[in-house]
Order: structure tokens, then sequence, then C-alpha cells
């Protein structure tokens, strides 16, 4: 038990170093069906270890000069607020119809970046040097919305925080990464310290995971720089595991 959360912690550090998503997404199912938990302590124990995973890829990205701070910290900090509020009400509400109208949004999201990616060869238009206040105000409000929808079911957001950085900010998808883990990382600790305080988190398990995510984060981060001047193949790769997690939480949920 203790080498599979070791493997699923470093599988998900990967997939958040390398794509800034996945983490929650990938940890929350191992946590129910592989190691039975109940599914408010799995999203407890995934948070608090998504949030140590965040940070250090977050740190890895920030030293290879990957993350855009203004935009990053004006859409993390306006995800908490949300993530605050829907964490709250997450932790009393049976959320399958809101994590199949999510899936259903990330499948389209996912379809909607392929599509502009084979229309202009790039993920997004170049982001200015200095961002206006009319797209930090759009990022400020994406953020809020999308960070309540994080805390709501309990998970960090980057799938739909990377596009949301990539379009409304106009980064380019490895700064959008970069960035994203900003939230991400606020928006799991914010949810983590909500289900601790209620003692939803299997501190043990949370550990393995953190130790697994780690290795993996770098490694994830590390590939993303390589595959970082490929900008079609790093836009397919995310719109793949986006729209992937998007339809088995459909199917999922719906059943």
């Amino acid at each position: 038990m203790a080498l599979v959360a070791l493997l699923g912690g470093a599988l998900a550090g990967l997939s958040l170093g390398l794509l800034g998503v996945g983490s929650s997404i990938l940890i929350v199912p191992l946590l129910v069906y592989g190691m039975h938990l109940a599914p408010h302590r799995a999203i407890g124990t995934s948070a608090l270890a998504a949030t140590a995973s965040g940070l250090w890829s977050l740190a890895i990205h920030a030293r290879a000069g990957t993350v855009r701070w203004r935009e990053g910290g004006t859409y993390a900090l306006a995800s908490v607020l949300g993530a605050a509020s829907g964490a709250r009400l997450g932790r009393a509400t049976d959320s399958h119809l809101l994590l199949a109208l999510l899936g259903a949004l990330m499948v389209l999201i996912a379809g909607l970046m392929v599509r502009g990616t084979l229309r202009r060869g790039a993920p997004g238009p170049a982001a200015p040097a200095q961002p206006s206040g009319a797209r930090l105000a759009a990022l400020a409000a994406a953020g809020f919305g999308i960070g309540s929808l994080a805390g709501l079911v309990g998970v960090g957001g980057g799938f739909l925080t990377v596009p949301a950085l990539a379009f409304v900010a106009g980064l380019p998808l490895l700064s959008a990464v970069g960035s994203s883990l900003m939230s991400v990382s606020a928006v799991a600790a914010t949810t983590a310290v909500s289900y601790a305080s209620a003692h939803l988190v299997d501190w043990p398990m949370a550990g393995l995971l953190v130790a697994g995510g780690m290795l993996g984060g770098y490694a994830g981060v590390r590939l993303a720089r390589v595959l970082g001047a490929r900008k079609r193949a790093l836009t397919v790769l995310f719109s793949a595991v986006v729209a992937a997690a998007g339809l088995y939480m459909m199917v999922h949920s719906l059943r």
C-alpha cells in the first residue's frame, strides 16, 4: 500500500510539473478505489498532497524562469477567495452532477485548445510585457469562478487555470503551466485547511503522496522544459490529459 501511494504521488507530481494539472484528479480516485478511503477524506488528503507538490513544482519552474508572477498572483488571490467558500459547501454537498458538468466543460476546453493550435500553430497570443488593468480584472473574475468550482469538488483547478492564463492573459503555454502552480497550490492549501479542520485528512498517507510527488514533480518540470520548444506537442499533450480526465469524470459521475 505504501508503494502504491508513492507511485501514485509520483505520477501525480509528474503530471503537475509537466502540465500544471492532474494532481487531485489522479490522487482522489487512487485513494477512494485503491486505498478505500471515504470520498471526503480522500479529497482532504489529496488537497494536502497537492499543496506540497504544487509548491515544489512552482519553485522549480521559478528557477527556470517560466513563472509570470503578476498575472499568476492576481489569478491565485482571486481563486483562493473562491475556493474558501467552495470548500465549505463541498464538505456537505453531493457533487456528482457538478462533476459531470465540469467534465463536459473540460472536454470542450480541450477541443478548443487543439483547434486553436492547429489554426495558429501556437497555444495563444503573445503576452504583453505589462498586462492591462482590464486583462488583470478578467483574470481575477476567472480565478474567483474557477476557484469556487475547484474548492467545491476538491481539485486544484489546474485543468481550467492553464487555459485561462493562456487565453485570458495571453501567456505562452509553458509560462501558463508555471504560473498556474501559484493558484493550484493556493487553492489546494485552502481546501486542505478546510478539510483538516473537520478531521478529514489521512496524514500518513499524505506524507507518502508528498514524497512521491516531489520526485515526480522534478521529472515533470524537466520534461516540460524539453517540450517547451515544441508548443504544439505540449498543447496537444495537455489537451489529451484534460479530455481524458473530463471523460472519466463524466462517465463515473453519471454512473
